[in-house]
């Protein structure tokens, strides 16, 4: 696998770049909803069940025996018992900030502190369109959703487990993903965290496509992982912690709670509890490697008594996450939280509302890392693509909000009182003629033409127009250019770890990258 590294600035004519949102810098106020007194009641709560109550450690005695040499306490072989003091030494030893970088470099993404990033669905077994309703995702909608994130300017990140493509190999699967999201895209990627081996994979890709030397100061990888609530980590999620905090790659430590089946059916519980979970998880990363990248993680729904089924959305969920968002800052730690979350199965009128409660109030809580930014239907079974496009409106409407505005002289337009007589229209000033591109959000979906020009023109709802923009996405798609030996490199190694997969051979340490 060695070769002579062509230069990236030498790849013959490029082609025209596709457009690029920049990192968001959330100028908003955070909501606090919950007093100072309050924040220091939800930390002595979870500080009291990880030392009273303790975490179940899963089928890894490494990580046990991790806790152990750092001074907690182990009852019954795997429950974990840390005081506080010794809980916070390693969770304060986590950093606030740093760059996540890119294939692009122009597309580094700075996490933490008020930056804000745009990330796509994660994870969902189907997908579906207006065309051919729900139905088992594949490798070719993966790349399809690769494409479409690429293309689109409000995802900063190309994304993670896009959708599951089921007709590719369980064991193998990851490495397609890997290709896809490194080839489709110059933007920054998740890794993947289902074993061990497929985060050291992930690792191996990312030094392939963005350089080891750049990631010897910065991640290039921010992956995600669930505790088991309530108060359990596993195997596997601990394996792939291990991996990253060993090369210092940025992981968001994030239960996934069901509020009143996986905690109890009160926020206050349900908050410390999270807040408990996503502590150890940070303190054990810390424990394998002092200044790893921890990201604050919090993803909350609650269950309908009724039915059982996960609600979101509701009021709830969101006083949790703004809540969430005080302890992460209370830590001094970046926050992954929200999206645009729904229970509804095709992006209907559910879907706009339970998406757009959501997502305005994950600004307002400070996030840093936003996840299922676009696409989420039927509480993230299923990867949208019409939703996905509607989606993005939101997200270009909440980066503008986030900007704020001026406060100058052009900004109070004394050019246009100047210009314009008293009691007429400002529309023919030259000051609106220097801003009518700029002064307000522009929609590409969304209409707001009046009832007859809409009924004129075909009563097209927004539905089946995303339908026909996402469509003309994936027909303007062109492929970033890669650096032929990188591509030579990275498509030998996928090759080189799918045969030794598929013959049961151990994963080598080193492929001499």
């Amino acid at each position: 696998m060695k070769r002579q590294r062509i230069s990236r600035r030498n790849r013959g004519d490029a082609k025209k770049p596709i457009e690029f949102l920049q990192p968001i810098l959330n100028n908003v106020p955070f909501m606090d909803i919950v007093p100072e007194e309050g924040v220091q009641k939800i930390h002595d709560a979870s500080m009291r069940l990880i030392k009273d109550f303790g975490c179940l450690i899963i089928d890894y005695p490494e990580a046990v025996e991790v806790f152990r040499k750092n001074g907690a306490t182990i009852e019954d072989g795997n429950k974990v018992k840390i005081d506080e003091d010794t809980l916070m030494h390693f969770v304060n030893m986590a950093p606030a900030s740093w760059t996540q970088l890119a294939r692009n470099p122009a597309k580094d993404l700075p996490l933490g502190g008020k930056n804000c990033v745009f990330a796509p669905i994660y994870g969902p077994p189907f997908v579906a369109d207006i065309d051919n309703g729900r139905r088992e995702s594949t490798m070719a909608d993966f790349d399809k959703f690769a494409k479409l994130a690429y293309v689109a300017p409000e995802m900063h990140i190309g994304g993670g487990v896009l959708c599951e493509p089921n007709d590719k190999p369980l064991m193998t699967r990851h490495l397609d993903m890997l290709h896809s999201l490194s080839t489709l895209s110059d933007k920054s990627f998740m890794g993947s965290v289902v074993f061990a081996d497929n985060a050291r994979d992930s690792v191996d890709v990312a030094r392939i496509v963005v350089g080891r030397e750049r990631m010897k100061d910065n991640p290039a990888l921010s992956s995600t992982v669930n505790a088991s609530s309530p108060m359990r980590w596993d195997d596997r999620m601990l394996s792939a912690i291990t991996v990253y905090a060993e090369t210092k790659q940025a992981v968001m430590f994030t239960p996934f709670i069901i509020a009143g089946a996986m905690s109890p059916a009160t926020t206050a519980a349900t908050v410390a509890q999270l807040n408990a979970e996503t502590l150890i998880g940070i303190c054990y990363a810390q424990m394998v490697n002092p200044g790893a990248p921890c990201i604050y993680g919090a993803f909350l729904a609650n269950i309908d008594m009724k039915s059982g089924a996960p609600c979101f959305g509701t009021a709830e969920n969101n006083l949790a996450m703004f809540a969430g968002g005080q302890m992460a800052r209370h830590y001094n730690l970046p926050y992954r939280s929200g999206g645009n979350f729904t229970a509804s199965r095709i992006p209907d009128a559910q879907s706009g509302y339970e998406s757009a409660s959501t997502m305005w109030a994950t600004v307002q809580a400070g996030v840093n890392f936003i996840l299922h930014s676009a696409g989420w239907l039927e509480g993230g079974l299923i990867a949208g693509y019409e939703k996905f496009v509607l989606d993005l409106e939101i997200c270009a409407m909440i980066a503008r909000y986030c900007k704020g505005f001026e406060l100058d002289d052009d900004g109070f337009a004394w050019e246009a009182y100047s210009d314009t007589p008293t009691g007429q229209h400002f529309l023919g000033s030259s000051h609106t003629m220097k801003h009518y591109q700029t002064a307000f959000h522009q929609h590409k979906v969304f209409s707001m033409d009046n009832y007859e020009k809409w009924e004129d023109e075909g009563s097209e709802d927004s539905y089946k127009k995303a339908n026909k923009v996402y469509k003309q996405m994936l027909k303007d798609y062109e492929q970033p250019p890669m650096d032929p030996a990188v591509r030579e490199e990275l498509d030998a190694f996928i090759a080189l770890r799918k045969e030794e997969i598929n013959a049961g051979k151990p994963r080598q340490e080193n492929y001499n990258l």
